[in-house]
């Protein structure tokens, strides 16, 4: 079984992590693959995260969360028969700036690049991406199309440790608007 790798990533609401997952449900009942992954945006990966990230990430992170971002588009990678599909996302220059700096620490990261997304389906198989993408764009809710990280964490998932690096206590999820 494959580990998956440590991840310096940005956390939403509950309430927004919610309708993603009422999305994910609403999807596996027309016949797509489940979706267990916990909603989230991924900064930087590794297999094992290198420490200088991490002090970078705790260092930027705090005065740039809460963060904005704008679902702008509905992306694919890969180039095998698995295939994710993402949210394609927007946000400030300051964060994008902060995320590329905190990626290029990182020797297994991308350098001084960085894609913001949400991954809204793991593994799917290529034939299946065209319906998939049509329901998903039918499927999801209004209020998604912004989404506000409220949170940046390290999470390593072999010792399921969740250490927090930013977080903006003061956001309250009433904010949100409701579907």
């Amino acid at each position: 079984m494959r580990t998956s790798p440590d991840n310096i990533l940005l956390r939403l609401p509950e309430a927004q992590e919610q309708q993603i997952r009422e999305v994910f449900v609403a999807l596996e009942a027309r016949g797509f693959p489940a979706q267990q992954q916990t909603p989230h945006i991924t900064i930087t990966s590794s297999p094992a995260m290198a420490e200088e990230a991490v002090h970078c990430a705790a260092r930027l992170l705090p005065s740039l969360i809460s963060a904005r971002l704008e679902r702008v588009g509905t992306v694919i990678f890969g180039t095998k028969r698995k295939q994710t599909v993402a949210w394609l996302l927007e946000t400030s220059a300051e964060l994008e700036a902060a995320a590329r700096e905190i990626s290029a620490l990182n020797p297994d990261g991308r350098g001084h690049r960085w894609t913001p997304h949400l991954t809204m389906g793991l593994r799917l198989p290529r034939e299946i991406l065209p319906e998939y993408i049509r329901a998903l764009d039918e499927l999801t809710p209004a209020s998604l199309k912004e989404l506000t990280a409220i949170r940046a964490a390290l999470w390593k998932p072999r010792s399921q440790e969740l250490t927090v690096l930013a977080d903006a206590s003061s956001y309250q999820e009433a904010k949100l608007p409701k579907d």
